[in-house]
């Protein structure tokens, strides 16, 4: 059973439409005694760095992290697992993954301005093997954010975008998994990849 955090700031229907398309099961739920029975937990996200971790649970998501089960953050889910956001002011994270947040700066080096939210559909690439990536290709999906966190020097770096700036597009380090995108809202590469996270779920169930 997939939990997905509710705490009042996640793309929850679409998350769980998608989840529903792919055949598994799930609750909504902000329970702490829920979401820690779960198979895996997905930390959906949209809006303001800050206003999340004032909002979220989080020594239950600490906790959930620690039984080593699969846990994945989604667009702002994903930030929220790193040590610091730049949003609103330095704001800490949940520490899960080491890196920091920061905004797009709209300025190249040249000096040219580019468009701040990076909206729209991007190509992924795949810099490390990962069960999350297991027989995929490379391919295109959609993004909608203004903060990122730099691929370069991140260790947990799965794949990344440009978008002026290297961009984490997807990390992975033990069981803590992360998309700066919207997987539910990406087409074919973004439905496999939720495949391969509820892949991850089964897998490690069925040898408890």
């Amino acid at each position: 059973m997939i939990g997905i955090v509710d705490y009042g700031m996640g793309n929850l229907f679409s998350v769980s439409k998608a989840l529903e398309r792919l055949g598994a099961d799930y609750f909504i739920s902000a329970d702490k005694d829920e979401l820690l029975r779960s198979d895996a937990l997905i930390l959906p996200g949209v809006g303001s760095f800050r206003d999340a971790m004032e909002r979220l649970q989080v020594e239950t998501i600490k906790e959930f992290a620690a039984t080593g089960k699969p846990l994945l953050g989604i667009c702002l889910g994903m930030q929220l697992l790193f040590e610091e956001s730049e949003e609103n002011g330095p704001t800490q994270g949940l520490g899960l993954l080491q890196g920091k947040v920061r905004r797009f700066p709209g300025t190249t080096s040249e000096g040219e301005t580019y468009k701040v939210p990076h909206m729209g559909w991007n190509r992924l690439e795949f810099v490390k093997d990962s069960p999350l990536l297991k027989d995929l290709t490379e391919d295109y999906v959609y993004f909608v954010h203004s903060y990122f966190v730099d691929a370069d020097n991140n260790e947990a770096l799965l794949a990344k975008a440009d978008y002026h700036e290297q961009v984490s597009a997807v990390v992975g380090k033990d069981n803590i998994f992360g998309m700066q995108f919207h997987p539910e809202k990406s087409s074919r590469l973004g439905m496999a990849l939720l495949n391969n996270f509820l892949k991850l779920a089964a897998e490690r169930d069925a040898v408890r």
